[in-house]
């Protein structure tokens, strides 16, 4: 099922993270002057990613009204961008699994194996209810019961921690 939100879902969870939060992926401070900057930046971003009209007015906030004139052109960019995507041709799973196959020879020796799936643990632990209620709605997620499995996997990690 398609909602009207689901094409900002990336950029407004990872990309706005990322944009205001630059200390999460590099080894870096960040001050407070720059940390306004990037706010400015990252609203700029989710107005140009948002799906709504912007009534702005003189008592808009000024990191709204600052990129304003913009946004319309940003917001064209933004939907051929998603456009152009939902013109691709659609991947075969048996390619996408060749794809990451590939993608995880290569990179066998630059991760902690086990770190990475307590990391993805802790997240599946935390949002258990919103992710199985997503893979009941998917047609291609109900045929593989992935729901019932992710359910089964964290109740064996429960009982196992």
């Amino acid at each position: 099922m398609h909602h009207p939100s689901d094409e900002t879902c990336l950029p407004l969870r990872f990309w706005v993270n990322v944009i205001k939060n630059p200390q999460f992926v590099f080894d870096i401070h960040k001050s407070s002057i720059t940390d306004a900057c990037l706010s400015v930046v990252a609203q700029t971003f989710m107005d140009s990613c948002s799906t709504s009209e912007h009534r702005l007015g003189k008592d808009s906030p000024s990191n709204k009204l600052l990129y304003a004139k913009d946004i319309p052109s940003y917001k064209s960019w933004v939907e051929r961008y998603y456009s152009d995507i939902s013109k691709m041709p659609a991947i075969s799973d048996q390619d996408m699994n060749a794809y990451l196959a590939e993608q995880s020879r290569m990179h066998m020796n630059e991760f902690n194996t086990m770190s990475s799936l307590s990391e993805i643990y802790s997240y599946v632990g935390k949002y258990t209810e919103e992710i199985v209620c997503s893979l009941e709605q998917d047609d291609a997620a109900r045929k593989q019961r992935l729901a019932f499995k992710l359910e089964q996997v964290v109740a064996f990690m429960s009982l196992e921690s």
